[in-house]
């Protein structure tokens, strides 16, 4: 695997230094999908309860199937290749934003990343040009996939390979440092894993955006709240993170953010849409019913409701809807 300086010459050159090349300082010109002709935010909920095998992984098939029953749902068109080249638009280095921090028993699956990754390359978009990443390796190992630096082939690899912007991004006080990988693609699929968090009390689209950031541990106090919407409001944050392919094949209830045997969780879904925080809002709700069947208290009485999603949705942060009746939720 190449060092960081290697990794940094060959992104001169390679197809990656296409979106690098549009940037006007620290934010590239934002590229803008398609949206649905409603004045409501869409979130695609699709599910199928037959995605895991016999030892409980996902089925290569059956995953990429759900993906395009969400897709098609999403953007109202059959074919996935003409699904894909709206919701990407005129963007052309694609990045892959998942989610490795739980272990390799709660992380966003491989399987997703890797439909994900045919369908960008059916809708036009070449090989190298898709960079799946993390904060570093062994959270990439950890959601099963691949390190590669391979300018022909999708590529897969870590902050701590691309490493962080000198220009500093202030945080609800705190100076933080953008990857480098963030700011030389024109777009950005999140994949994160639906979990419970142990301070956030929920981890999905916008809390993905930790891992985007140098310093994430300094962003915990009060809940995460307002962190995670004044992070989700930087620039190139705001303007790069235009999609979501929400991995909720697994996912952990309770005692989160790590792996909890006892809170495991199978709701063989895949959730996708614009808004994170219709999505983000969604998601909670998802996880509030698993825990009422459960037995187990709200967020809100456990001591750590997810406050930060009406935030991201207020007139300063303006970056969604929490409100249900402005959400166009459809589950398949």
């Amino acid at each position: 695997m190449k060092n960081r300086r290697e990794f940094l010459q060959e992104a001169a050159t390679g197809a990656i230094a296409a979106g690098a090349l549009l940037a006007e300082g620290r934010v590239a010109r934002a590229f803008h999908p398609a949206r649905p002709q409603s004045d409501k935010s869409r979130v695609v909920v699709a599910r199928d309860p037959h995605i895991q095998d016999a030892f409980g992984q996902p089925i290569p098939s059956h995953v990429e199937a759900l993906l395009d029953r969400a897709i098609a749902a999403y953007t109202g068109l059959p074919d996935a290749a003409d699904s894909w080249k709206q919701i990407v638009g005129k963007a052309r280095v694609i990045g892959i934003k998942t989610n490795g921090l739980g272990g390799k028993n709660i992380s966003s699956h491989a399987a997703v990343v890797n439909a994900i990754a045919d369908r960008l390359q059916a809708g036009g978009i070449q090989p190298g040009n898709i960079i799946v990443w993390d904060r570093n390796g062994n959270d990439l190992k950890a959601c099963g996939l691949r390190i590669s630096t391979d300018p022909t082939r999708m590529r897969c690899f870590g902050s701590d390979v691309a490493g962080f912007e000198e220009a500093q991004e202030i945080c609800s006080g705190v100076s933080v440092h953008l990857s480098k990988i963030l700011t030389m693609c024109d777009m950005v699929i999140g994949v994160p894993i639906l979990k419970d968090h142990s301070m956030a009390g929920v981890t999905f689209a916008m809390k993905n955006m930790y891992g985007v950031i140098d310093r994430p541990q300094d962003l915990h106090g009060n809940n995460c709240c307002p962190a995670v919407a004044d992070l989700n409001c930087i620039p190139a944050i705001r303007q790069k993170v235009r999609f979501t392919v929400g991995d909720a094949l697994t996912s952990v209830y309770d005692g989160g953010p790590e792996f909890r045997f006892e809170r495991f969780w199978r709701p063989n879904a895949i959730i996708v849409g614009e808004d994170r925080v219709a999505i983000d809002q969604t998601a909670w709700q998802m996880l509030e019913r698993k825990r009422a069947e459960s037995g187990l208290p709200t967020l809100e009485a456990a001591g750590r409701p997810p406050r930060y999603i009406a935030v991201a949705a207020d007139k300063d942060h303006a970056l969604g809807t929490n409100e249900p009746d402005r959400i166009d939720l459809i589950e398949l």
